[in-house]
């Protein structure tokens, strides 16, 4: 009886531990179903010029231990080249948004370009079809028929018309702000614009905003001098691909240290400095351009790397004299 009644309960723990396994199991399984980054695109394709908006959700968001967190969206074209990039600082739900316009000298073939999405350790992808096309407006008369039309009826008189009431004339409406460089208007606002390669990372996060004048010199002499010469873009089709490699990375390091911003800002202005020679080349001139950017290129190895190397070597040179 006894030996029953042992079996008895051994049966049922067995079952009971069997039944709790089950359902803690499918439990952890729907929980881990949920990708870490979901983000997908409002329409299931975009043309040339259409305005792409991108929503989407960070499962595992905590808004006290990621809210100087930046997520780094990063479009990616058929064949694994940068198209743009940006940041933004997600909800305090885990949510997020942002968009880019299509098309221009960075979008060159259609097919499905990759989304890819970092925030911290994790990564998240999604996809955009881009079919590409040109907008032509119709030219007055297209739209005609050519073949000659019949002669209309002459029309009955109409019989006289009731005098209309008086016309009410509505105030004037506010006259919209006027963007600058850079800008454009977007629900009554001035809002960046983000539409040929992205900005440079660093040197927003260490002036603290797009619109800072270090910044849009930055972008000036990049799309009005640069990018107007073939061997500028080539140039700039290279560069983008090493310096955005590591740019997200320093500009949240900038954005959580302030003393790192600071010296990131000392740092880079002397660069900024020598840029302006950028001004001299005509637009569109390939050899100006070319021969201006390697002086360029020149100066800043000799003032970051030799100057500081001959500084080093004069101060160790006179100790070494007095020892």
């Amino acid at each position: 009886m006894k030996m029953r009644l042992a079996g008895f309960l051994v049966f049922v723990l067995l079952s009971f531990s069997i039944f709790s396994y089950g359902f803690s199991g499918s439990v952890f399984a729907d929980s881990h179903n949920i990708p870490p980054i979901s983000a997908k695109t409002e329409l299931p394709s975009y043309e040339n010029g259409d305005r792409a908006y991108v929503d989407g959700f960070i499962r595992d968001f905590d808004p006290d231990i990621h809210s100087n967190t930046a997520l780094t969206y990063r479009l990616m074209d058929t064949v694994g080249n940068i198209v743009t990039i940006g940041q933004m600082v997600p909800n305090s739900d885990g949510t997020f948004s942002f968009n880019f316009v299509t098309g221009g000298i960075y979008f060159k073939e259609s097919g499905n370009y990759k989304i890819q999405l970092f925030f911290g350790a994790i990564k998240g992808e999604t996809t955009m079809l881009y079919t590409g096309g040109i907008f032509e407006p119709s030219l007055p008369g297209q739209d005609e028929p050519t073949t000659p039309r019949e002669p209309t009826p002459p029309r009955e008189p109409e019989p006289p018309r009731e005098p209309e009431p008086p016309k009410v004339t509505e105030p004037d409406p506010e006259p919209e702000p006027i963007c600058g460089t850079g800008t454009e208007l977007v629900n009554g606002k001035c809002e960046v614009i983000n539409d040929r390669g992205g900005g440079c990372l660093i040197a927003t996060a260490a002036f603290g905003s797009e619109l800072a004048p270090q910044v849009q010199f930055l972008r000036e002499i990049r799309d009005n001098t640069v990018m107007g010469t073939t061997s500028g873009s080539a140039f700039m089709t290279g560069f983008n691909q090493l310096y955005y490699s590591f740019s997200p990375t320093i500009a949240d390091l900038e954005r959580e240290n302030p003393v790192f911003q600071e010296a990131v800002r000392l740092f880079i202005t002397p660069m900024i400095s020598t840029l302006s020679i950028m001004t001299l080349a005509e637009e569109g001139n390939d050899s100006q351009v070319l021969a201006l950017g390697i002086s360029v290129i020149a100066l800043n190895l000799g003032l970051y790397l030799a100057a500081p190397a001959a500084i080093g070597f004069t101060i160790h040179r006179q100790i070494k004299s007095k020892i």
